[in-house]
């Protein structure tokens, strides 16, 4: 038990270190007056556009959840979820590990809508899978239509493969869409502490909304750093999603807070016809409008939820002898 709990926070210092070595030997002749003139030269429309693209990515997380709970066949006021979403990733974004520490806040928040244990394990899982899907419909996109994409990553996989992965990847989508529609019997599986959990294959009215929001995410979030990136050597949206979505999906998968390290790495050598400067201003950007002011303001929501529930908790007498106070 004692291994498990340091496992991933082992890890996640592991990857930080040795990511932050190897963009050292990337970086090492950046200077902080570098870095301060490419965030200078970015233009304030772009700030806005950066500012809109992570407002949207934010709006289309919130459907992870509402997509989960359709499948669940569970109905939670609009506003709820979305705040409750809002809250679970952004601070799963900024802790790492967001399996674990999106799973505290969910659990937190929809057992006070009266959900199960097992319930909230579904909607994690449905989450989860939904932002896996969407990971793997863009790669297989991007593939398609980019396919010399691959290359900037090395010679792991020869550009003539790529398109064909691409092709590869979305029959596997297109096979998960038609099962949806051959109404296939449930799965029930025995939980020992979380009772019984009924595994029933996602119906075509939550598959389809699959496809939409979870594309749009990360549409919206790679949008952050697409529009951060100055117009010289600016290889288009395209690229800059493919690489996006490796750097983003290696974060995730290291547990490093923040994917700090990780995420400059990979876009560093995803962009090497770029200046450093500007792919690290750009990063920035990033940082600022997806994870640290999210951060601040799932903060304060927290604070203001836990409150909310200790009031409303509080023993009846303690709250007369407020209200006697104030009177």
């Amino acid at each position: 038990m004692t291994f498990k709990k340091y496992l991933w926070p082992a890890v996640g210092g592991l990857t930080i270190a040795l990511s932050a070595w190897l963009l050292y030997k990337e970086l090492r002749g950046l200077s902080l007056d570098d870095l301060w003139v490419s965030l200078a030269a970015i233009p304030k429309t772009h700030w806005c556009l950066a500012a809109a693209s992570s407002l949207v990515a934010y709006w289309a997380l919130a459907g992870y959840d509402r997509i989960a709970l359709m499948h669940l066949g569970r109905k939670i006021d609009w506003f709820f979820i979305t705040v409750c979403s809002f809250t679970t990733y952004a601070l799963s974004h900024n802790i790492g590990a967001s399996v674990v520490s999106g799973a505290v806040v969910r659990y937190r928040a929809y057992s006070t809508r009266g959900m199960t244990p097992a319930e909230i394990g579904v909607l994690i899982a449905m989450c989860s899978f939904t932002f896996i899907l969407g990971t793997l419909m863009l790669i297989g996109i991007i593939l398609v239509i980019e396919p010399e994409v691959i290359a900037r990553f090395g010679d792991l996989i020869p550009v003539e493969a790529s398109a064909a992965l691409g092709y590869f990847l979305l029959v596997l989508i297109g096979l998960y869409v038609v099962a949806s529609f051959m109404k296939l019997k449930p799965l029930t599986l025995r939980l020992s502490k979380l009772g019984s959990v009924n595994i029933v294959y996602p119906a075509p009215r939550v598959v389809l909304p699959q496809l939409l929001i979870a594309p749009i995410e990360l549409i919206g979030a790679a949008g952050i750093i697409y529009f951060a990136l100055p117009e010289a050597g600016n290889p288009g949206y395209m690229v800059v999603l493919g690489i996006f979505l490796v750097s983003f999906s290696a974060a995730l998968l290291s547990h490093a807070p923040g994917g700090l390290g990780v995420l400059e790495l990979v876009f560093v050598m995803g962009l090497p016809d770029m200046n450093p400067a500007d792919v690290i201003a750009a990063l920035l950007v990033f940082r600022l409008f997806y994870l640290i002011i999210p951060f601040v303001m799932a903060l304060v929501v927290i604070f203001v939820f836990e409150r909310s529930q200790f009031r409303r908790h509080e023993p009846l007498d303690i709250q007369r002898a407020k209200h006697q106070e104030k009177a």
